[in-house]
Order: structure tokens, then C-alpha cells, then sequence
């Protein structure tokens, strides 16, 4: 009896804390609407959101600026996957007008993906509210930078809410993007995995040349507002925050896809990997054609990944059939380099297939702008199975120190 009540006890103190970082963190959207909206007030606005841009109660912050008193919300952008998150990846979206709301939705993933000036026409500030993955390809920051581009040439203001990172703000890993493969997927020289917030991301294209494809003169006039968070801090992951997860786009459902998509998402973009989309895990199950999942768990394990672990999971696809593959598991964060595994991957791509894909690959440049490595596709598609996945992983884990150093004045946190 004792001990239960000890049990008891103890869960309800886990409890209380968890509520207790969950009062203690505010959003970009909850301190603007604390401010009285002071800095849109009186304004007439556009909202470039989604369905994860919602408040701490998890209210739609296209509700919550339509019911300001003092902003005028006169029309809605939507990125990739659209304002509902409906949308289907790699698919454009047409203009309409929102049923719930009867404003104007302009996609900025469809005809256009910078604002043209007619759709910014008439608007004081551009409000952007988009919850980022903490990945460079992740598509939400190219379209926040499109759209401050267009917004400082035709003199709107922008404002950023932002959000917390998911994978915190101290983990940075991966290779940097080099300037010829800047690209949709690939619009911030930053690391793969960078460790900034969207908000400081905003901070690093207002306020660095190289990553706004507009003049110097234009950048440094348009005028950018960040409305940070309240208790949040860069040692957080998104658990630590107490926020519920809203799915960003249809294959990142939750949490465990966030983390995933980091490690796994460049790894099965050439060759016979898959990485458990259709499962009930996106990113985190690996199959490889003509493979056994035991085969593929011992030479994943004979990789010795730090911080990693493999489990042989099998579960049911989407369309029903029974899938059986091998489950990355994340056993130590500290010592994980997200996208290591990536890299082992294309490796024993290599090594699995009669020709190196990477070597007759039919189209280089798309798997190029993701990795964003000239000197790794070399390595790659030269040397194959031989690839020195390691020294490369050394070289960009001392990369992203100095990425770390040299961007600490962005850091709001």
C-alpha cells in the first residue's frame, strides 16, 4: 500500500512539472496577442500560417487575428501542403477563397512561390506563423524567405512568430548546403540540421548577405519584426515544452517523424531504401530490397552509429499488408548525430547494388539539393562502397561548431 501511494505520489509529481513547463511557454502568437497585438495594431494584415500555427490552447491563429479588434486580417498564404495541411507533397495548390473565413488564400506552392506584388498590394505587414522541423530541406523556411524577399521589395512589413525548434537548439549536424545547390529545398546555408528557431532563421536572412536573393540596399531597408517566445530555452526538445504537437504536413503525424526525417530523409533518396512512409512510422522503419530485416539490422549495427539502436519491428502499411523492417531508435541524444545514419545508408546502398546508383543516378541534382555537398556526392558516386562516411561526419561536426559560434548573435534564447 505504501508503495503505491509512493508511486502515486511521484506521478503526480511528474505531472505537475510537466504543467509547469507548459504554463511557462508562450508562443510567438500568444505574446503578440498579450501585447494587445501592438505590433500590427490598427494594420491591415496578411497571415502566411498552417495548420500547426495555432496558440498554446491550440486555437488557430486565423482565429485568433480575425478576432482582434484592432488588425484587420485581410488575406491568408499558404505554404506547401496548404492552410489545412491537406494538400499532397510536391503538389502544386491553386488560389481560393477559404470557406471558413471567405478571405482570399494565395498559395505560395502552386504558380507562384514568392508573393507577387498584386497579392501583397494593400498590406501594411505580412504575419508569419510556421512550425518548422528544425531540417534545412523542410520546405515551411524557403517559403518564409520567399516571402520576406517579396515583402521588402514591394515595402511590407514582416512579422515572425515563432516557435520552438522540435530538436532544440543546440543540436547542429549534418553537412552545410554549398551556394550552387541553394534551392526550395534548400534556401538558408546552414547545416542540415540546424538548431535555430524559425524566428532566428528569419534573424539570419535579414541580417546576413547570401541567403535573399534581393539587393543589399533591400534587405537592410525592409523591416522585420520577431515576436520571440516566453520560457523556452535551447536545451529543450519539443516534449520538454508540454505543447501538443499539431502534424506539420502529412507525413510528419508526430514527434517521432520529426526526429525521423532528420536522420533517415536523405538516406533512402537514391537506391532500394524505404523509410517506413505508408507505416505508423514515417522515417523511423528501413527496408532495403532484396534485403532481410536481420540483414539489415547487423549491418547497421556493424556501423556502431553513436547513440543509436535497431530493432526488427513488423506492423501493418496503410493499405493493410504486413510490413516487416528495422526501427531506428534513438537510445542516447547526447551522442546522436542525427543524420549520420543517412550517410551509412547511401554506403551500403552502394555496396547492395550490382552498379553504384550514385554514379548513374538519372537525376544528381535533386538529391544534391538536399544533401547540399559537392564534396559528398563526389565521395559518393566515385568511391561507392568505399565512401569515408566518417571523415566526412568529423569534417561537418566541426563545420557546425563554427556555424554555432559565428550565428550565436542570432540566437534569441
Amino acid at each position: 500500500m505504501l508503495k503505491a501511494l509512493r508511486l502515486a505520489l511521484l506521478c503526480s509529481l511528474f505531472i505537475c512539472a510537466l504543467q509547469t513547463y507548459a504554463e511557462r511557454i508562450y508562443l510567438g502568437i500568444d505574446i503578440l496577442q498579450q501585447s494587445g497585438f501592438s505590433a500590427i495594431a490598427g494594420k491591415r494584415v496578411g497571415l502566411l500560417t498552417h495548420p500547426a500555427g495555432v496558440n498554446r490552447d491550440g486555437v488557430s491563429s486565423i482565429e485568433v487575428l480575425r478576432r482582434a479588434k484592432n488588425v484587420k486580417l485581410v488575406a491568408l498564404f499558404g505554404p506547401e501542403h496548404g492552410i489545412y495541411g491537406n494538400e499532397k507533397a510536391n503538389v502544386p495548390v491553386d488560389d481560393k477563397i477559404d470557406p471558413r473565413t471567405q478571405l482570399p488564400v494565395y498559395s505560395l506552392y502552386g504558380k507562384y512561390r514568392k508573393p507577387a506584388p498584386a497579392m501583397l498590394q494593400g498590406l501594411d505587414a505580412l504575419v508569419i506563423d510556421l512550425q518548422d522541423v528544425g531540417v534545412r530541406s523542410y520546405t515551411y523556411v524557403s517559403c518564409m524567405r520567399y516571402a520576406m524577399e517579396a515583402c521588402f521589395e514591394n515595402g511590407v512589413e514582416v512579422v515572425v512568430l515563432d516557435r520552438p525548434n522540435p530538436l532544440g537548439g543546440l543540436k547542429v549536424d549534418g553537412p552545410p548546403l554549398d551556394h550552387e545547390w541553394r534551392s526550395y529545398v534548400g534556401a538558408f546555408h546552414v547545416p542540415y540540421v540546424h538548431g535555430l528557431t524559425i524566428g532566428e532563421l528569419a534573424q539570419v536572412a535579414k541580417y546576413t548577405s547570401g541567403n535573399m536573393q534581393v539587393s543589399n540596399a533591400v534587405r537592410q531597408k525592409g523591416k522585420l519584426t520577431v515576436i520571440k517566445m516566453r520560457g523556452w530555452h535551447r536545451a529543450m526538445l519539443w516534449p520538454q515544452t508540454g505543447l501538443k504537437w499539431k502534424p506539420t504536413s502529412p507525413y510528419i503525424p508526430n514527434l517521432s517523424a520529426v526526429l525521423g526525417y532528420a536522420m533517415t530523409g536523405l538516406g533512402a533518396q537514391v537506391g532500394g531504401f524505404s523509410h517506413g512512409i505508408g507505416t505508423p512510422y514515417p522515417f523511423r522503419l528501413l527496408r532495403f530490397k532484396g534485403k532481410s530485416s536481420t540483414e539489415l539490422q547487423q549491418a547497421l549495427l556493424a556501423k556502431q552509429i553513436p547513440g543509436m539502436s535497431f530493432r526488427i519491428l513488423r506492423t501493418k502499411s496503410a493499405a493493410g499488408a504486413t510490413v516487416e523492417g528495422v526501427y531506428v531508435n534513438v537510445s542516447d541524444w547526447s551522442k546522436v548525430r542525427p543524420t549520420e545514419i543517412s550517410f551509412h545508408m547511401m554506403q551500403l546502398t552502394a555496396e547492395w547494388t550490382h552498379a553504384n546508383p550514385f554514379a548513374t543516378a538519372k537525376n544528381p541534382g535533386l538529391f544534391n539539393k538536399h544533401v547540399g555537398s559537392t564534396t559528398w556526392w563526389n565521395e559518393i558516386s566515385q568511391r561507392g562502397a568505399q565512401a569515408r562516411v566518417d571523415l566526412f561526419v568529423q569534417k561537418w561536426a566541426t563545420q557546425a561548431r563554427a556555424f554555432q559560434s559565428n550565428h550565436a548573435q542570432f540566437q534569441l534564447y
